[in-house]
C-alpha cells in the first residue's frame, strides 16, 4: 500500500504492473458488470481502448459543450433543490446518453444504475443491483440491434461497425458500453458535488471564483485533487519489482496521494489558485488514464460557471449526506437554496 504521490504515479506508469494476475484472473468482488478494458492488460486493453477513444476526442468534446451549457442552465431554473439529484447527476447522464445515442426516454434508469454500481464496489452485488443490471444490459442489447439495422453517428454505431469487422466481440462491445456509461456518470457527478460543497465551505474561494469565472478549470483541478471522486485503485506486479513479488497487489490510495505534503504545499487547503505540478492522480495515470477525463473536465467547467452565474447567492439549505463508500468520495444528497 502507498499513500505517496510520486510512488503511486510511478507504479501507475510502470508497465511491469497490471490489473490481472499471471494466470489471467482478475481480483473481482463478484460484480455483475461485463468485462471491459478497465479490467484488462495489453494487448486486449490497447485494442479495446483504441476503439472507444474517438468518441472522446477534443473535437467531439467541443461539439458537446453547447448542449451541456443548455442542459446546465435548464436544470438550474429553480430556487430550492438537491444539488446531487437535481443537478450533478442529471447533467452527465444527459451528456453520456447523447454520446452513446440513448433515447431520452431510456435515460431515467441510468442515474440509479450508476449509483448502484458504485455502491457494489464496497457492498458487493445486491438484488437491487442485479435488477438494475438486467435492465441496462437489455437496453444496450436493444440499442445494439437497432444500430445494426440503422447505424447513426454515436458510440454504439461505431462499436457495432467494429464488431462487424471482427475488431471486438459482442460481449466486449457490451462491456465497453457499460464502462463508458458508469465511468461517464460516476466521476462527474461527484466532481460537481464535491466542488460545489468545497466552494460554499470556503467563502473566500467562492467569492474569488464568482469574480473570475475564467478560474473554472482551476476549480475543477483543485476539486479533483482535494476531494478525489475515486479514492483508491490497485495494481498487480507482473514480475518482482523492488521487493514486491510477482502477483503481489499494491493498493494506491489516490485520495492520500493527492494530498501528499511533499508534492503540494499546504496540501490540506482547498485553493483554486494552486499550481498543479505535478498533475494530480484523480484520473489515474499511465495506460489506464481515464479515457473520459477531457469530458469530465468540460462538464465540471460548465457546471461551476453556471452555478456562479445563475446562483451567486447559493447556500447550503440543510445537512448533507455522504455516499457510504470506501472507493468513492461523494455526496448522496446536498440540499441547497438560490439565496
Amino acid at each position: 500500500m502507498t499513500t505517496g504521490h510520486r510512488l503511486a504515479g510511478k507504479i501507475l506508469r510502470d508497465r511491469r504492473f497490471g490489473v490481472r494476475f499471471s494466470d489471467g484472473s482478475y481480483p473481482v468482488n463478484g460484480g455483475l458488470l461485463p468485462e471491459s478494458f478497465l479490467e484488462l492488460d495489453p494487448p486486449d486493453h490497447t485494442r479495446l481502448r483504441r476503439l472507444a477513444t474517438p468518441a472522446f476526442s477534443p473535437r467531439r468534446i467541443d461539439e458537446y459543450r453547447a448542449r451541456v451549457e443548455k442542459v446546465a442552465d435548464a436544470l438550474l431554473d429553480r430556487d430550492e433543490f438537491d444539488l446531487i439529484a437535481d443537478f450533478a447527476a442529471p447533467l452527465p447522464i444527459s451528456v453520456i446518453s447523447d454520446l452513446l445515442g440513448v433515447p431520452d426516454s431510456d435515460t431515467a434508469e441510468f442515474a440509479n444504475y450508476g449509483a448502484l454500481v458504485a455502491a457494489s464496489f464496497d457492498t458487493g452485488v445486491t438484488a437491487e443491483m442485479a435488477g438494475a443490471n438486467d435492465k441496462v444490459l437489455a437496453l444496450f442489447d436493444r440499442l445494439i440491434a437497432e444500430r445494426r439495422r440503422r447505424p447513426g453517428d454515436d458510440v454504439i454505431s461505431s462499436l457495432v461497425a467494429a464488431e462487424a469487422e471482427r475488431k471486438l466481440t459482442a460481449q466486449e462491445m457490451l462491456g465497453t458500453l457499460v464502462l463508458l456509461l458508469v465511468a461517464g456518470f460516476e466521476t462527474t457527478v461527484n466532481l460537481i458535488g464535491n466542488g460545489t460543497r468545497a466552494l460554499l465551505d470556503h467563502p473566500a474561494q467562492w467569492t474569488l471564483f464568482k469574480a473570475h469565472p475564467e478560474l473554472a478549470p482551476a476549480v475543477v483541478e483543485e476539486t479533483l485533487r482535494w476531494a478525489s471522486p475515486v479514492q483508491l485503485t490497485s495494481r498487480i506486479a507482473h514480475e518482482r519489482v523492488d521487493g514486491i513479488g510477482e502477483d503481489e497487489m499494491v493498493t494506491l490510495l489516490i485520495g492520500a496521494a493527492n494530498r501528499d505534503p511533499e508534492v503540494y504545499p499546504e496540501a490540506y487547503r482547498f485553493d483554486v489558485m494552486r499550481v498543479h505540478r505535478p498533475e494530480h492522480l484523480a484520473f489515474s495515470s499511465g495506460i489506464h488514464y481515464c479515457l473520459g477525463a477531457t469530458l469530465a473536465r468540460m462538464e465540471g467547467d460548465v457546471a461551476f460557471r453556471a452555478l456562479a452565474r445563475k446562483m451567486p447567492d447559493l447556500r447550503q439549505a440543510g445537512p448533507v449526506t455522504f455516499r457510504d463508500s470506501v472507493v468513492i468520495r461523494g455526496l448522496r444528497s446536498f440540499p441547497v437554496s438560490r439565496s
